[in-house]
């Protein structure tokens, strides 16, 4: 939930989606999203009760499809969660400076706040897993609060003095960018399915995850729901498109500043900045435990298993990824790239096409897992099978959509190159990891064969590694 942002998500994500498509229907869109997530999570969840690894995505798709999938798709999934974590410093970063500046009058750069909180996520990102919890749950707590109170005090008092639930008329379905509406609400909702990767650090994984997952899919879709059409309400269903297009995050404050403390919306501006820090630090935690299980596995540079003595946390996977965000930090700040456009809009937004990507694949894999008979035993049809197929049936349609209208949500024109790098980087990831597979197949053939064995692998019977905490290790042995 925390990597998924909420105050963001209706902070950001939703104006942003209101001005870049021009559409009303941004809150049906979460609301729709959060059912097809419902349903994917279903077989999602189901695997994740049978295998407990922290490669997640990269383990269920080599259990399900091969190891020669399964390691295209971890490839995916590094790029995917690094771009993630990355991007969110380009929104990080100019909301802390203006923050700062509307609080203080002292105007900062954007990078000296992004470098700040990289060097508190560096530090965390060596931390337990249940230490960085405490903390996330604290500001998730805060900014789950302020959201409701803005959205409770914006619905009771909407524009002209009557509620119009226009927004999540049905009639909001039929339009030709319906694709691009329900790719923004995608991305609002990546890092629900982050459970399966911190299952190994749970103490009963297979009752922890699946209640994780369907819960923080609830809370949050109910959420961006009812806060983005409390919005619509409070500035008018015919106008929201024009106040989101001139006031961009500051349409959720501005609308409840009327009524509301002074103080109030200053501390929902500081926990939009938290927000931002919350989500960031939850994506390097999904980055640092991918690379943890490859290295395992002996899948990619094993020296990344190594785990903390004090910690038991993946040490050195996570002082490498801190590495790669320093550099784009330090990259953007001496080029002078626009951080919020550049870095946080068109690197977040293919993040979230990489975890669109990633969830089809899976889905397909759930399926072909499930279809083996020896496979089902205790897993009904329904779970299984039927709602797998569904899932895969409407998430290939959304990126088919996604891929087809990506220029809109970059915000370039229809001949822009830009709309085809981003996809095309994933494609190459998948086909390099994919040969690399190949390559472990001929040549080492032991390391192919533990290819999604997760703490089974031949490398976590070696005393000096450990897994990534105490329960875990207890669970494994």
């Amino acid at each position: 939930m925390a990597a998924a942002a909420p105050l963001t998500v209706l902070g950001g994500g939703a104006p942003t989606g209101w001005a870049v498509t021009g559409l009303l229907g941004i809150p049906l869109g979460y609301l729709l999203i959060a059912l097809v997530l419902c349903v994917f999570s279903i077989g999602y969840m189901a695997m994740s009760r049978r295998i407990v690894n922290s490669g997640a995505f990269y383990t269920y798709i080599a259990h399900g499809l091969g190891p020669v999938l399964g390691v295209g798709a971890a490839a995916v999934a590094v790029l995917a969660y690094t771009a993630m974590g990355n991007g969110l410093y380009g929104g990080l970063g100019p909301a802390a400076a203006d923050f700062v500046a509307a609080q203080s009058g002292w105007s900062t750069p954007w990078w000296l706040w992004a470098l700040i909180a990289w060097a508190i996520i560096a530090g965390l990102g060596v931390a337990p897993v249940d230490k960085i919890g405490w903390v996330l749950k604290v500001l998730l707590a805060g900014e789950m609060l302020v959201a409701l109170v803005f959205a409770l005090v914006q619905i009771t008092h909407p524009a002209g003095g009557h509620v119009q639930l226009t927004a999540i008329a049905p009639n909001q379905l039929f339009t030709a960018r319906i694709g691009v509406v329900l790719t923004i609400a995608i991305t609002g909702f990546v890092g629900f399915e982050g459970g399966p990767v911190l299952s190994e650090e749970t103490k009963d994984p297979r009752r922890t995850v699946p209640m994780a997952t369907y819960l923080a899919l609830i809370l949050i879709g109910a959420l961006y729901g009812f806060g983005a059409l409390a919005m619509t309400v409070a500035a008018g269903p015919g106008t929201i498109v024009e106040a989101a297009t001139s006031q961009g995050t500051d349409l959720i404050f501005n609308l409840s500043a009327p009524y509301v403390p002074s103080w109030l919306i200053a501390v929902g501006r500081g926990l939009y900045v938290t927000s931002l820090f919350a989500a960031t630090l939850s994506f390097h935690q999904f980055v640092v435990r991918y690379l943890y299980a490859l290295a395992r596995e002996r899948v990619f540079f094993q020296k990344l298993a190594a785990t903390s003595v004090r910690t038991q946390s993946p040490k050195t996977a996570s002082l490498v990824h801190s590495a790669i965000s320093l550099t784009v930090i330090c990259t953007y700040a001496y080029a002078g790239w626009d951080p919020v456009v550049n870095l946080f809009f068109w690197i977040t937004v293919t993040g979230g096409l990489g975890v669109l990507i990633l969830m089809l694949v899976t889905s397909i894999a759930v399926f072909v897992y499930f279809l083996r008979s020896a496979n089902r035993d205790g897993v009904g049809v329904t779970r299984g099978l039927l709602a797998p197929i569904v899932a895969s049936a409407v998430l290939a349609w959304i990126l088919l959509v996604t891929l087809q209208q990506f220029h809109v949500l970059l915000g370039v024109d229809a001949s822009s190159p830009w709309r085809w790098v981003f996809p095309y980087a994933y494609a190459v990831a998948a086909l390099l990891g994919m040969w690399w597979a190949l390559y472990l197949r001929i040549a080492r053939p032991d390391v192919y064969a533990g290819i999604g064995a997760g703490a089974r692998s031949g490398l976590m019977s070696r005393p000096h590694h450990t897994g990534p905490a105490t329960a875990a290790s207890r669970w494994s042995a």
